[in-house]
This record gives C-alpha cells, sequence and structure tokens, in this order.
C-alpha cells in the first residue's frame, strides 16, 4: 500500500513550494514516521533556498533524505521530530528526531532515527543537529579549564556553543553580537553579552558563527597571543574577507574550521555519529535552551516562512514548523 503525503521543496531562486509525495510502506528494519515538528537551520537552509550552494560543494552539502540537486528544485532539511505510527514493536509510539527534511510523514531506517528523552521537549529537540555542531566545535577547539573564550555570532549554533563553553569550570564566556537583544539571551545561558566594538580581547580562544565577513574580522580582533579561532560559519558560494594584516602575524594566530560533517580528530578513534547524538539528546536535556525556540508556523505556510527567513535577518533565532494532520 502507498499513501500521499506532503513535502517542501525549495527551488533555488527565493522560493519554494509543498510538493506531493507518495509515501511506501516501511520494509524490515525501517519506521513510519508522522512529523510533529521540524526547525530550521537559517543560515544553511536560506543558502539552499536562495540557490548559493557552490557547484563544488554540491555533493558534500547533500542532506540525508534529500531528494533533487542543488541549485534546485530540492528537498533539503535536517531538523525533524515525530512520532513512530510503523515499524518495531519497542519503537510504536516513541518521539524521535531525524535528519530529515519537511516533510508530514516519511519512512525512513530505524538506524536514522535517534529516540528524544522524555525530559527533552519536541521544540528542544528540533535543536540536535545545531548542537551537534555546537558539541563538535568545543571537540575541535579544546578549551581548557580557566580559559576566556569569545563566541562571536549570536544566532542558534552560536549562542549553544556559548551555553556549553559556559558549563566549563571557571571558563569566561563573552557572547558578542550588534544586536542587543542577545543580551538578556546571554545572561540566561549563564554568560556575558558585548556588542562587537565593546567586547574584550586577548583572550584565549574565539569561535566565529556569525557567518558574515565583519564577523570574523571581530573575530580576528579578540583573539590574543598563539590563540585559535575557531570557523563555524559557512558562506555557501560568497566570497569573504579575511583581515590578515595589521597583527595577525606578530599574534601568531590560527584560523581553523570546525564542520560537523565528521566526528572531531581528538574523539573520532572512540566515537561514531550515534554515540555524539546521544550525547547531543543529553545535553538538550536543559530548559535555559528554550529561549533559542520560539517563533512557529504551520506548515501550510512554510513557503512564505522560508521567503521571509532568508531574506534581512529580523531577530529571529530558532523558527519551528508545526504539523496539524
Amino acid at each position: 500500500m502507498t499513501e500521499r503525503t506532503r513535502a517542501f521543496w525549495s527551488l533555488g531562486d527565493g522560493r519554494g513550494e509543498l510538493r506531493a509525495a507518495t509515501l511506501r510502506e516501511p520494509g524490515p528494519g525501517e519506521v513510519g514516521v508522522r512529523m510533529t515538528t521540524s526547525g530550521i537551520s537559517r543560515g544553511t537552509e536560506s543558502l539552499v533556498f536562495n540557490g548559493h550552494v557552490p557547484a563544488t560543494e554540491r555533493e558534500r552539502m547533500r542532506c540525508p533524505h534529500q531528494e533533487g540537486e542543488f541549485p534546485g528544485p530540492v528537498k533539503y532539511g535536517y531538523c525533524a521530530v515525530g512520532v513512530v505510527e510503523q515499524g518495531p514493536g519497542e519503537l510504536i509510539g516513541r518521539r524521535v528526531f531525524c535528519l530529515h527534511p519537511h516533510q508530514e510523514r516519511f519512512v525512513a531506517s530505524a538506524a536514522s532515527v535517534h529516540l528524544v528523552p522524555d525530559n527533552v521537549s519536541d521544540a528542544r529537540a528540533v535543536l540536535a543537529a545545531n548542537m551537534e555542531t555546537a558539541l563538535n566545535a568545543l571537540w575541535d577547539l579544546g578549551p581548557r579549564l580557566g580559559d576566556r573564550i569569545a563566541v562571536v555570532g549570536a544566532g542558534v549554533v552560536g549562542s549553544l556553543v556559548a551555553a556549553l563553553a559556559a558549563r566549563l569550570p571557571a571558563v569566561d564566556v563573552q557572547l558578542v553580537d550588534p544586536d542587543p537583544r542577545r543580551a538578556a539571551l546571554a545572561a540566561h545561558l549563564g554568560c556575558r553579552y558585548a556588542p562587537p566594538a565593546e567586547a574584550l580581547g586577548d583572550v584565549d580562544a574565539v569561535i566565529h558563527a556569525s557567518g558574515r565577513a565583519e564577523g570574523l574580522a571581530t573575530a580576528l580582533s579578540l583573539a590574543g597571543f598563539e590563540a585559535t579561532v575557531l570557523e563555524l560559519s559557512w558562506y555557501g558560494a560568497q566570497a569573504v574577507s579575511v583581515p590578515l594584516g595589521e597583527a595577525f602575524h606578530s599574534r601568531r594566530l590560527t584560523i581553523r574550521a570546525s564542520q560537523v560533517g565528521t566526528v572531531a580528530t581528538a574523539q573520532r578513534a572512540r566515537w561514531d555519529f550515534r554515540r555524539r547524538m546521544q550525547t547531543v539528546m543529553a545535553l538538550l536535556a536543559d530548559e535555559r535552551l528554550d529561549g533559542l525556540v520560539g517563533e512557529t508556523s504551520p506548515f501550510d505556510e512554510l513557503p512564505r516562512t522560508m521567503a521571509r527567513l532568508a531574506g534581512q535577518p529580523d531577530g529571529v533565532l530558532c523558527h519551528r514548523v508545526l504539523y496539524n494532520h
């Protein structure tokens, strides 16, 4: 038997649409999931929505369960939370997270879904993919007790990094962002807020997650002698100017990339993706993170919602899509 469902497709030119899809019966080792909510990973999904994925990165940028090819039309997304309706008996009725595009119902392998703990709400569960990026970043950075750390860019990923770093003993974390509305969020997450012009420099490590060239310049200006600037932003096809003059060489700075597609080098010999995601789920059992997820809209409005979110910044952090079946 098959049934019909709907999925969101980005057309690659700043437009999107809901398309009908055929939903097959799950086979052995598969589950049928009814989506309850999904999160929009705003930075990456905006690049996809606007068709800005570079030709050289189109294969690496593919997400699990993607359909179509870049620049579009493409079914893309990776922050899905739902309830298992078909599959192994021990999973029926359980809430799960899956790296799946926005779609009312879907079929996936049982191995690709992750149980959401009872103490993690659906709203927080949509942060799992971004929390995975934040955890991997701190593994790449390797902060030490007592470090002074600056996180530049108070979007979802930057805020999650700051929240995790602030849990480390004796570590001082400042969240740097030009939007003064982030001051309350920073305090809520256990760190300090500073606008770029007032941020304290000479720090031991900087994590850049603003997605903007001026944010990277700020990150480099805050780094102390022989400090590392960990770059989490992905710019797509956009060329970025990096200020490597001034004191960049005399301070012997390091710029290092971090990307969630592989487990960080320091952990790779013992950790796989499933173990990392289990840790992510445990980290999401923190009510302070509710401040990152607020605005919601129905699935039926997703084409209009994505067009708005992919435009100019408006202060929205993680936007959540709700599914009414």
